[in-house]
């Protein structure tokens, strides 16, 4: 099975997939439990700012932790982009998909917001 499938039942008269169709990615258990492991922690972190608001923490030690948790997305979506390239976007040039560049494009142009 690749590690990526597009719903088939989704592609216009031309074969590209249309916008509501949902791509998937089977992931190593390995990969799946680091990124589990990282939005846990992430998860946490947000619910302790939560707490700290709720307890009437000093802005800057909050914003400390927002910050804290700014860089921890980051670093999940370093680790999941570079899975994505590694994975899919290599599976879909080998298969001669030339939009998978375009498609990667968008997605740095979104993260660098």
């Amino acid at each position: 099975m690749p590690d990526s499938e597009v719903n088939k039942t989704n592609e216009n008269a031309s074969g590209d997939c249309c916008l509501n169709c949902m791509r998937t990615k089977q992931r190593t258990e390995k990969e799946y439990k680091e990124l589990m492991n990282r939005l846990n922690r992430i998860e946490g972190q947000v619910r302790g700012v939560k707490n700290m608001l709720e307890n009437n923490a000093y802005c800057p030690d909050i914003l400390t932790q927002v910050s804290a948790i700014n860089a921890a997305l980051n670093s999940f979506n370093k680790v999941l982009l570079a899975n994505h390239i590694k994975s899919c976007v290599v599976e879909d040039l080998k298969e001669g998909k030339e939009g998978a560049v375009d498609e990667l494009l968008g997605v740095l142009q979104k993260l660098m917001r």
